[in-house]
């Protein structure tokens, strides 16, 4: 495993705890000898986690959908590679190709949508990547209790909750990565769905 997806927010202005962790977050990865996979903004976290990783040794590619590139004019930032896509469906494809993890930072509505996602594909066995939630400020707990409660009603399999990873400081992150052992894809729809 090399290359890792970081999906994170590119807002400015959120607390200065986001941004020590996407830090740290970027600064492990390089470190460690994994390149990233992002969303191509120099805003937010976004910019945060792209400049830690290239300056401690990542690849770094980015990925951005036309319409965000032309409001920005952007020219590419930290990236050694740049991708500009369609639309965000055609993003989120292209970044989902392009790595063998993901790590979801603190985000929005786009983070949420993304992250999600690969559950979904991960669920159904269309990946076996490692998913990783950093709880920075204890952001995702409300969202975990969410899918347990779809868990305890039903909505999911109960192993369904193990195809994901709460991780509370990039270390613990970065220590998940390293020792994740692939889940086993599904073999039947009783697999997949509650019965």
């Amino acid at each position: 495993m090399k290359k890792i997806c970081v999906y994170c927010s590119a807002s400015d202005g959120i607390d200065e705890i986001y941004y020590k962790d996407a830090q740290k977050m970027g600064e492990l990865l390089g470190q460690n000898g994994y390149d990233l996979v992002y969303g191509g903004s120099d805003f937010g976290l976004m910019g945060t986690v792209s400049k830690s990783a290239k300056e401690n040794g990542s690849h770094i590619c980015g990925v951005m959908p036309k319409k965000i590139y032309e409001m920005i004019n952007h020219e590419g930032g930290s990236c050694n590679k740049f991708v500009l896509t369609d639309d965000m469906r055609e993003r989120k494809a292209k970044m989902d190709e392009y790595s063998e993890g993901v790590i979801a930072l603190a985000g929005g509505f786009g983070t949420l949508d993304e992250v999600i996602e690969i559950i979904d594909l991960k669920i159904i066995g269309y990946n076996t990547k490692p998913i990783i939630f950093l709880n920075t400020n204890n952001y995702y707990v409300k969202l975990f209790e969410f899918f347990e409660q779809i868990v305890n009603e039903n909505f999911a399999r109960k192993k369904s909750a193990e195809l994901f990873y709460l991780a509370q400081t990039p270390e613990d992150a970065i220590e998940y990565l390293k020792n994740y052992i692939p889940n086993t894809p599904p073999k039947t729809v009783e697999d997949i769905y509650v019965k």
